[in-house]
């Protein structure tokens, strides 16, 4: 029994590639050019600064225990701190979905009305 949680902590706790380099996967899988590679840079750096104040109240105002306090007393023994890591996942991800559909729609609407810009 404690080879397995040996197994399960080393391969899922305390794994160095989980914990080091898992937000880098994106960066070293596009990153042949310098143009490319500052592109994704620029588009990691903007979905952070978006992300982490949305991140900040989440964990602030909904997931620390007592943070539903607001709600009113019989709330605030909750504790959804254990919905972290999920949580920061999920937001990361809508905020990226979110620009991936706007600079679409952008893009588009650009490439029919480009007249209209430079007039």
């Amino acid at each position: 029994m404690d080879l397995l949680k040996l197994f399960i902590k080393s391969a899922f706790v305390d794994n160095m590639i989980f914990a080091f380099f898992f937000g880098m996967c994106s960066y070293l899988a596009v990153s042949k050019t310098v143009k490319t590679a500052f592109g994704l840079g620029m588009a990691v750096i903007f979905v952070l600064t978006v992300t982490i104040p949305v991140n900040y109240l989440l964990e602030n105002y909904v997931l620390k225990e007592g943070a539903l306090a607001w709600l009113g007393p019989d709330y605030a023994a909750h504790d959804l701190s254990f919905l972290s890591f999920i949580m920061f996942i999920a937001v990361i991800a809508s905020i990226v979905q979110l620009v991936e559909m706007i600079v679409k729609d952008f893009l588009l609407l650009f490439m029919v009305h480009w007249v209209y810009f430079f007039l």
